[in-house]
């Protein structure tokens, strides 16, 4: 009876250890909440994925499709996703409850980083007259999806050259969608924010061309003043086919969101292994050439998770 009991007991205990050896070997399941499958965070989201999958022991992290910004920061809040690659502007309204999330403050939202600049593409018919936003007026107009950061953007900079929703034929559309009415005639021109080039633009350049507006001037200087996230910047002629003109636009900067429950050594780990494998995140995506510890803590008005600022100060930044 003795020797059963003992059989007995050394089975349960074998039971208990290899169940507490599954659970530590388990990997942890997390989403990086992207964009549209034609913009730059959706692959760029999956590059950084493939990195921590990679490089982190026990991650499973996996890239989601979503609607961008404003989407990416309210899946972030309610749990539904614990990273998520968004506009600076965006996460700046959503953590002090202004603008877009007036009434909505979001309290679960931290930052490991920026990441690089993304521009305000305002591309229009190569076959329109238009050549300046003030141009707009009456135009059938896609302003990025609804509640989206571009749409936020491009209410800015129409407010710039006097002029509202009310004035244009608005649509509210993905970056792709944009560009194929453009291409099909639906529509006049789009507002695309981005990295650049972005990929829907380059088709459209290939197809049936465009031109880019520029946001240039006093106006310019103005919606910098007044919105102080936006920088000036110039997208290089040649970038897309049939554009050989340096433009002047506004740039704000991508940025990684991170849920503030998460854990300070589970982000200290993703953040390190983010940023000492920039090389392949330059291998997987161009834009991984723009990224580096030193700019992440730039452009930041959101609170840097307590795990991202460990590591930015063990490699000796100058960080609050």
């Amino acid at each position: 009876m003795k020797k059963m009991l003992t059989a007995v007991t050394s089975v349960l205990a074998l039971a208990v250890i290899f169940s507490g050896c599954s659970k530590a070997n388990a990997k942890k399941d997390y989403i990086i909440a992207t964009g549209g499958t034609s913009g730059t965070y959706y692959p760029f989201g999956g590059a950084i994925a493939n990195i921590w999958n990679t490089k982190v022991s026990g991650m499973n992290v996996t890239a989601q499709a979503t609607g961008a910004s404003a989407e990416n920061l309210r899946l972030i809040n309610k749990g539904e996703a614990e990273f998520g690659t968004v506009q600076n502007d965006v996460m700046d309204y959503a953590y002090n409850g202004t603008d877009m999330f007036a009434g909505e403050k979001l309290e679960n939202i931290m930052t490991i980083g920026t990441l690089y600049p993304e521009v305000v593409q305002i591309a229009v018919s190569a076959k329109s007259e238009i050549k300046s936003v003030s141009d707009f007026k009456g135009k059938r107009i896609s302003v990025g999806d609804a509640g989206s950061g571009v749409e936020f953007n491009a209410k800015q900079i129409l407010e710039g050259y006097g002029l509202s929703f009310d004035d244009i034929k608005k649509s509210n559309l993905s970056f792709k969608e944009s560009a194929e009415g453009i291409q099909n005639g639906t529509l006049d021109g789009c507002f695309i924010t981005a990295g650049v080039p972005n990929s829907a633009l380059q088709e459209l350049a290939f197809s049936a061309g465009l031109v880019l507006v520029p946001v240039d001037g006093e106006v310019a200087k103005k919606i910098c003043e007044k919105y102080g996230y936006y920088t000036l910047t110039t997208i290089q002629g040649g970038t897309y086919k049939g554009t050989e003109e340096d433009i002047s636009a506004l740039a704000i900067k991508a940025t990684l969101a991170v849920s503030s429950k998460l854990d300070e050594q589970t982000v200290y780990e993703m953040t390190k292994a983010l940023f000492e494998n920039l090389d392949v995140l330059a291998q997987s995506h161009a834009k991984g050439k723009e990224v580096s510890a030193a700019s992440a803590i730039t452009g930041v008005s959101v609170p840097f998770h307590p795990g991202a600022l460990k590591y930015y100060k063990e490699i000796g930044l100058n960080v609050k």
